[in-house]
């Protein structure tokens, strides 16, 4: 199967939220990876070794995501999967952060937290890598 024309092979995900500075600091802090781009409106985390990035777009009239999903509300677009080594320390760090436990956890192995903007992202152990 044939791909775009032309792809380079780099992809970015980007994460709105109303102040996509503070979104950006707290995901920087969380990996410890530094701010490629740093504005009040775009913000930029280059994945180190990766044709890849995290961004982040600040949004006037964002909508804290629910988790999880209820009819009505404003549901995830989608979440981050991030492999820990040690997942109740991880997520100690992440709440000392600014993040939040999620109250509905599906899976004994895996913890849901909340960023600061509400978005859910899920800390797993894998001691694989």
């Amino acid at each position: 199967m044939a791909g775009i024309n032309g792809l380079t092979g780099w992809v970015g995900v980007v994460l709105d939220a109303p102040d996509a500075q503070a979104l950006a600091y707290f995901y920087r802090d969380l990996f410890g990876w530094p701010l490629t781009d740093d504005d009040p409106n775009w913000c930029t985390i280059r994945i180190p070794g990766a044709p890849a990035n995290l961004a982040f777009q600040a949004e006037r009239i964002y909508r804290r995501p629910t988790w999880p999903a209820e009819e009505g509300r404003q549901q995830m677009m989608l979440h981050l999967d991030i492999g820990v080594r040690d997942l109740e320390a991880a997520v100690a760090e992440a709440v000392a952060l600014g993040a939040e436990v999620a109250v509905h956890q599906p899976q004994d192995d895996v913890r849901v937290l909340l960023d600061p903007a509400g978005h859910p992202f899920c800390l797993y152990l894998d001691l694989d890598r």
